[in-house]
């Protein structure tokens, strides 16, 4: 009985241990779902650039050379570099299509608008036609805050028949634009989900039915079937939402929740429910702004309230450029279960980390990657034979990982991605039954794809891995999940 209750405290504190790896993700958008999800809508925000075609009139030699040093400079996101590499030509080569179209990028994109549309201007003057110049100086009338001549410039791009990409991002551009105009200083987002898909180990549980414990007396146990790797099919649903409303122009309140729920089709008490809320305050500007926030969180397996979780988050973000991107982030959370039985596992959960977001290949494609660190501390002041100085039979928890994340537009409707990572956690107590300090390496990856049929809709195939490898075997599992998602946003 002892070990079955082991497996099934095992179940619960892994569905727990994703919260280090799904604060990570949160860095990038407060993703409701993968990390990947911040990644598509900061690159959606980033217009789609097409170069120009131009007619260089001084072809070869250093100046030749110059100008794809400057426009390596703004791809590999130091536009700032490239401007001050550009600048002390303009006088001579103002007029030369591609020469003002990267010092027109140039200067945007680390900061100068006001330079950006004079370049853009030139360009426009030669090539009247040419999109990308088209779009970006309505971004940098944009950033100005000229709002009618940047309206007037989106609109004339939206004529010039953009990617359908490059057109959702001007169609958002006008509806902040109109939002402005209107007075407005409250955003309404969010989504409802529906799920299908085959999963190979619904409990998250090691694949042996028997295994051997070392105390009190050493022998072979026979697991309870519940407590080994079962496969099931399973449906979900999902609906979030967020609300911001902006005091003025560096102070702002957000709330936002989601809902989650996954029924499998003949494995019922491994049904889960989770309802998550957040509530916080925001502040700064376009380079650098901050969330405070306080979390709350219920979740429900196999129909029974199983744990609550409350606790305090912070975010920084600095913009560096529109291709770079860093964020810091904090989260300190409680986790409190409600059947008595479980309590001895309550803990407090501290997380710090950091991201690094980038865009390439002129906003197609995203990369970021990230580290986080944390600490689990064993609360419980329930006293049993496992446990005879409270807290958790393995004792408090170290944990440390990373995460690697990507995604690329695949012509104007389909997003590939790919979401990989790695945690380390290491307890403080030998455990009394296999008579050693526990120690957990989880791998996972996920791959797949958002095929938008429209802009408010999406359906998105997705093939997830997981193996967590331990040195007490009720805690080893392996896991292959597909599924297919549909989804619908409200803007």
């Amino acid at each position: 009985m002892m070990m079955v209750r082991n497996a099934t405290i095992s179940r619960n504190l892994y569905k727990k241990g994703w919260v280090g790896i799904m604060v990570t993700s949160m860095l990038f958008g407060l993703m409701s779902a993968t990390s990947e999800a911040y990644a598509e809508e900061a690159s959606q925000k980033l217009p789609q650039r097409v170069e120009p075609t131009t007619q260089n009139q001084n072809t070869g030699g250093a100046y030749d050379k110059l100008l794809r040093d400057a426009d390596a400079l703004i791809k590999s996101g130091r536009p700032a570099d490239a401007y001050t590499l550009l600048e002390p030509l303009e006088f001579e080569h103002a007029g030369e299509e591609h020469f003002d179209y990267l010092i027109g990028i140039a200067a945007l994109d680390s900061g100068k608008p006001d330079k950006a549309t004079l370049a853009f201007e030139r360009v426009l003057t030669v090539n009247p036609d040419s999109a990308a110049a088209r779009l970006d100086m309505a971004r940098a009338y944009y950033q100005l805050g000229d709002l009618p001549r940047a309206r007037t410039e989106f609109a004339s791009a939206l004529k010039q028949n953009p990617s359908e990409s490059a057109r959702a991002n001007i169609e958002k551009y006008l509806d902040e634009i109109a939002m402005r105009d209107a007075g407005k200083n409250t955003r309404i987002t969010g989504y409802v989900a529906g799920t299908v898909g085959r999963d190979n180990n619904v409990n998250n549980s090691t694949s042996q039915s028997q295994i051997f414990v070392d105390a009190p007396v050493p022998g072979s146990v026979t697991l309870d079937p519940t407590n080994v790797k079962t496969s099931d099919n399973y449906y979900g649903v999902a609906a979030g939402g967020e609300v911001t409303y902006r005091l003025n122009s560096r102070w702002g309140l957000y709330a936002g929740s989601d809902l989650r729920q996954r029924g499998n089709n003949t494995q019922k008490s491994f049904d889960s429910l989770s309802l998550d809320a957040r509530v916080g305050v925001m502040f700064g500007g376009k380079a650098n702004s901050w969330r405070f926030g306080v979390l709350g969180g219920q979740y429900n397996l196999g129909n029974a309230h199983n744990s609550d979780t409350t606790g305090l988050n912070a975010e920084w973000s600095h913009v560096f450029s529109p291709s770079n991107q860093l964020k810091i982030f904090g989260q300190s959370a409680q986790y409190r279960f409600v059947d008595a039985v479980m309590q001895v596992n309550d803990y407090d959960q501290q997380v710090v980390g950091g991201g690094w977001f980038h865009v390439l290949a002129e906003g197609k494609s995203t990369l970021f990657g990230s580290l986080y660190s944390g600490t689990e501390k064993d609360v419980s002041t329930i006293i049993t034979q496992a446990t005879p100085n409270g807290g958790r039979a393995d004792g408090a928890k170290r944990f440390s990982g990373l995460r690697v994340s990507g995604q690329a537009a695949f012509g104007d409707k389909t997003i590939l991605f790919f979401n990989a990572g790695e945690q380390n956690g290491d307890y403080s107590n030998v455990n009394p039954y296999f008579l050693r300090q526990r120690s957990d390496r989880l791998y996972d990856l996920v791959v797949g794809a958002n095929w938008r049929w429209s802009k408010l809709w999406t359906l998105r195939p997705q093939l997830s891995y997981a193996k967590n490898i331990s040195n007490i075997i009720i805690y080893s599992y392996d896991r292959v999940d597909a599924s297919l998602t549909i989804r619908h946003d409200f803007k």
